[in-house]
């Protein structure tokens, strides 16, 4: 397990060094007075500058790689998983991985400067820990208070840096620089039951707890994810722009955009393009 988080920090120094060399960040949102977590969504032009996919080539590769694995592996799986597990369990199981993953999402509460959203995750820990029965009930959302996870990457947006250029990542997917450093370099050393399981060889319950969650996420959207394939024309441009969307809605906090889930993305949306005038990367439009 410590060579693989010597290997996952290496994957971030590398692409932290790709981002440097494409250029400085982009603000998230310019200071004119209003709140830094107010909704600046809508939206990007049509311009090819804008999708910033300047590997564009090789991600298509990659996502054509990913798109094989699950076809032989996750697909089936999350199928079966879907078929043979009893919807209240498959809950059960997605409430308790998000709610043991509350230091995280707690530490960037803090360091986004939102202490609203710290006292919420706190007082969603207390309710669901007790009235949920560990995590496994997620009461809290019952009596008003939402689910929201935080990452470094969403916090790095909300302090002005910019997505940078698109990144598809073998196996885990949709990123860029900022996302995938915040999420294999940083937030790691906010989870207390992963550093456990590291500092003490107990990799055979790391493996068990990363599998069940990519499991329990995958299938949780993947008979959305298969109507996206079959309406997309690209389905890599689709999958591109939605994955660009929810993060710009995360970092904002901003209402819900409606798009839908992708992997490695566990809430559920319907498709929004990112030219709100134009077509989803081609997908077809239902007939009125």
């Amino acid at each position: 397990m410590k060579d693989l988080n010597q290997y996952i920090r290496a994957i971030g120094f590398v692409l932290l060094s790709l981002f440097i060399l494409a250029g400085p960040p982009a603000l998230a949102a310019e200071d004119n007075g209003a709140s830094s977590r107010e909704p600046i969504l809508l939206a990007s032009t049509t311009s090819e500058d804008d999708v910033n996919d300047p590997l564009e080539s090789v991600n298509r590769w990659i996502f054509a790689f990913n798109e094989f694995i699950q076809d032989i592996l996750f697909r089936p799986v999350a199928t079966f998983y879907n078929d043979t597990v009893p919807e209240v369990a498959r809950t059960s199981i997605g409430n308790f991985l998000s709610h043991i993953s509350t230091p995280v999402t707690l530490a960037n509460n803090i360091l986004q400067g939102d202490p609203d959203g710290a006292m919420t995750t706190l007082g969603r820990f207390v309710v669901n820990s007790t009235a949920g029965i560990g995590g496994l009930a997620d009461v809290a959302s019952e009596g008003g208070m939402e689910n929201r996870s935080e990452d470094f990457g969403q916090t790095m947006g909300v302090w002005g840096m910019g997505e940078g250029f698109y990144l598809v990542l073998p196996i885990f997917g949709p990123s860029n620089p900022r996302d995938a450093i915040g999420k294999f370099g940083i937030d790691p050393f906010f989870d207390p039951i992963g550093l456990y399981l590291s500092n003490t060889d107990k990799d055979s319950l790391a493996y068990t707890r990363t599998g069940l969650s990519g499991v329990d996420q995958y299938a949780s959207v993947v008979d959305e994810l298969n109507q996206v394939k079959k309406t997309s024309v690209d389905y890599y441009a689709a999958i591109r722009s939605l994955y660009r969307q929810k993060r710009k809605s995360e970092i904002v906090n901003g209402d819900e955009l409606e798009l839908p889930p992708i992997p490695d993305l566990d809430l559920s949306y319907s498709v929004t393009p990112e030219d709100f005038n134009q077509p989803l990367a081609g997908a077809q439009q239902p007939t009125q």
